[in-house]
């Protein structure tokens, strides 16, 4: 990969913790990345409803990525009204002149592992690079068995260098064993969640109650985020 190399970082970011920022962290050195776009999500068409609101995770994840100059909070999909598919997140890249591989579409390897259920799969990996982290329990070295027919597209983030075509690159990186669910229920329950998100998302939080009324339990109701843009918790 050479000239620009743009990452996105997609998630409903309710809140933003630090395993999307060591997910980001590490496709940003593992890829040479020349900035990383941290897209909100808007209305997820598979999931209730976020418990924060729109403004609050964009002001969440400004917050979280502080001291990071290359990367950047996007509130495009805030703003259409509509659910937010990766689909049409490429798409608006694209009508910006962006190639499919300047763009690197960075997830987790959970979330990965959903891809064939996402809208306009299979086409979509044509549209970008797609770089996937390792996450507690989803180590991307068994990524070729989770997904046998996807296993010819997968390949080092050293052949990022020389791809002419968008690939899937594996990067196996220590990434924080935490999620958005579970620091709800922390936060619901008074508990402390420090260590788990960045500490000024954790003081706006607490400044904002944002969590205090949140219904213990009923995240873990939710299905599998199917198509989506942002589903990574």
């Amino acid at each position: 990969m050479t000239g620009r190399r743009i990452g996105i970082l997609g998630g409903t970011f309710d809140p933003i913790h630090c395993g999307h920022l060591d997910v980001g962290r590490a496709a940003e050195r593992a890829l040479g990345l020349t900035q990383i776009v941290l897209m909100t999500a808007n209305i997820p068409p598979h999931r209730p409803q976020p418990v924060a609101s729109s403004y609050h995770r964009f002001a969440m994840v400004a917050l979280a990525i502080g001291g990071h100059a290359r990367w950047r909070a996007s509130d495009l999909e805030l703003g259409i009204g509509m659910p937010s598919f990766t689909t049409g997140t490429l798409q608006h890249f694209h009508d910006r002149g962006f190639a499919p591989t300047e763009l690197c579409f960075v997830i987790g390897a959970d979330a990965f592992a959903e891809i064939e259920s996402w809208k306009d799969f299979p086409a979509i990996l044509d549209r970008a690079h797609f770089a996937v982290v390792s996450r507690p329990g989803f180590p991307v070295a068994e990524m070729p068995a989770r997904l046998p027919e996807l296993a010819r597209r997968m390949t080092a983030p050293s052949e990022a260098a020389t791809g002419t075509t968008a690939s899937i690159f594996l990067i196996d990186a220590p990434t924080a064993n935490v999620s958005a669910t579970a620091i709800r229920q922390r936060a619901a329950n008074g508990e402390p969640i420090v260590g788990l998100v960045p500490p000024a998302v954790g003081q706006h939080i607490e400044r904002h109650a944002l969590y205090a009324l949140a219904e213990l339990g009923s995240d873990t109701r939710r299905p599998p985020a199917a198509g989506r843009l942002h589903g990574q918790d």
